[in-house]
C-alpha cells in the first residue's frame, strides 16, 4: 500500500484511512503532550477530564465533530491516550533518530495488538483497519495510529512526519505538500521564524 494517492497528489483517496489516523496522532500529540506552542509555553492537560475535553475540542476544531467513538471515550481512556501520544511523539521530526524511534513504535504495535483486519456493517462496504474487531477503544486507536505512522515511515516518507522548527514551539504536523518542504506547524510560526531571522541579520 502507498500513501501517494492520498491528499499529497489529490488523486483518489485510497489511503484516506491512513491519513486520518496520522492526523489523529498529530492531534493527540499536540493536545496532550505539547509544552510550547507558537512561541509560548503551554501546560498539557493533567487530569482525565481535561484530556477528554482537549481531545473533543481538537477534533471539533479540525472539522471532525465527536462521533460515536469519541463520545464513548472516558476520562480513564483519555489518560491512557496521553501515554500513547507521548510514545508516538518521537516519530515526528525524528530525522537521524528514526531507527531508535521506530523501535519504540514496534513495541507499541505489539502491546496494543495491531493487526490488519477488515471491518464493516451489513449495509456498508468493508474497510481495512489495523486493530482486532474486539479491541477496546484505546487499543484500537493506538493500533490504528501506530500502524499508520509505520506505513508512512515504511514507504520512505518519514520526513513528512514533521516537528515545527520555529523557536519555542513543539507542535507536530503531517506534511502533505508535494515536495515535503513544510517546516512549520502553521503560518504564524513561519512568520515568527522569518521575523527572527531578519532581526538576526540586522544585528549582524
Amino acid at each position: 500500500m502507498t500513501i501517494d494517492p492520498w491528499r499529497i497528489t489529490g488523486q483518489s483517496e485510497i489511503d484516506s484511512y491512513v491519513g486520518s489516523r496520522v492526523e489523529l496522532a498529530v492531534l493527540l500529540a499536540n493536545r496532550l503532550t505539547a509544552t510550547s506552542a507558537h512561541g509560548r509555553p503551554v501546560t498539557p492537560p493533567s487530569s482525565g477530564d481535561e484530556r477528554l475535553a482537549a481531545i473533543s475540542a481538537g477534533r471539533a476544531e479540525s472539522g471532525r465533530p465527536p462521533g460515536p467513538l469519541t463520545s464513548a471515550l472516558t476520562a480513564a481512556d483519555a489518560d491512557r491516550l496521553a501515554e500513547v501520544a507521548a510514545e508516538l511523539r518521537p516519530m515526528f521530526g525524528a530525522g537521524p533518530r528514526i531507527v531508535e524511534a521506530a523501535a519504540g513504535l514496534n513495541r507499541l504495535l505489539v502491546r496494543h495488538g495491531a493487526v490488519p483486519n477488515l471491518h464493516g456493517d451489513p449495509d456498508r462496504p468493508l474497510v481495512l483497519a489495523f486493530h482486532r474487531p474486539d479491541a477496546g477503544l484505546v487499543d484500537a486507536w493506538a493500533a490504528d495510529m501506530g500502524t499508520a505512522l509505520a506505513m508512512v515511515i515504511g514507504v520512505g516518507q518519514a520526513a513528512r512526519l514533521g516537528a515545527c522548527q520555529a523557536g519555542n514551539c513543539c507542535l507536530v504536523f503531517f506534511d502533505t505538500t508535494r515536495n515535503a518542504s513544510r517546516r512549520f506547524c502553521d503560518l504564524s510560526c513561519q512568520n515568527r521564524a522569518k521575523a527572527s531571522a531578519y532581526r538576526a541579520r540586522r544585528r549582524a
